[in-house]
């Protein structure tokens, strides 16, 4: 196998998805430069998405949140039903603080706003690729302000699950439902971020929760922060 062969085969395939085509080229410029991103294609509607996820297999989807015809919410728990080897990352920006919640129930792995950092995204875009979640904090944190107050008022909910973690994975739980990176919650409990991950992989297997998104959305559906 020669190099470039071989490059491509490791290469993580994005699909950008955008009605904006200014928005689009930005994106495509950005990621091209990276090594071991290849955009293989661009869509610039829901419709145009869920045609081009099925031919192209992308391992990532940049996915826009309001676009004519479907918006990014029902696109994309379209196209992971379709397509569910494929990971979707949403993009969007504070005046659309209604989608926030409803983007990681319909099954993205990550969840950003459009200003956030060229690295921040690049990093998203790999661990989204290697399975993992990328939640921003900040995305998190608006969250909180915008459900807390539909949060239940009595005590958590008891369920099952919780009573297989231990008190410091409750509390790692809990860090992650407000929205703390790993390197935040190492520095909360004065421990290693190896150590960190260690907690986070332990409570994920014990809930039978995917990812990261998953672990907010348990979090928030039972009350634990607020």
């Amino acid at each position: 196998m020669t190099d470039a062969a071989a490059h491509a085969t490791t290469d993580i395939r994005l699909l950008l998805v955008d009605d904006q085509a200014l928005v689009r080229m930005g994106f495509r410029m950005l990621l091209e430069a990276e090594p071991g991103i290849r955009v293989v294609g661009e869509a610039a509607n829901g419709t145009d998405a869920l045609r081009l996820a099925e031919d192209l297999r992308p391992d990532v989807v940049l996915m826009d949140v309001r676009m004519p015809g479907l918006d990014g919410i029902a696109t994309t728990r379209a196209l992971l039903e379709r397509s569910p080897q494929s990971r979707v990352i949403i993009l969007t920006t504070f005046d659309l603080d209604e989608y926030a919640f409803g983007g990681l129930r319909s099954g993205a792995s990550g969840f950003l706003v459009k200003d956030t950092r060229p690295e921040e995204l690049l990093a998203a875009v790999r661990a989204v690729a290697g399975g993992e979640a990328a939640i921003s904090g900040r995305v998190t944190r608006r969250m909180l302000e915008l459900f807390g107050d539909r949060l239940p008022a009595t005590d958590p909910p008891v369920h099952d699950a919780l009573a297989a973690l231990t008190p410091r994975e409750r509390e790692i739980l809990t860090a992650i439902g407000e929205g703390l990176s790993n390197g935040e919650i190492a520095e909360r409990f004065f421990v290693a971020e190896s150590t960190v991950k260690t907690h986070v992989g332990r409570v994920l297997q014990k809930l039978d929760l995917r990812d990261r998104v998953q672990a907010v959305i348990f979090v928030y559906e039972r009350g634990l922060v607020g």
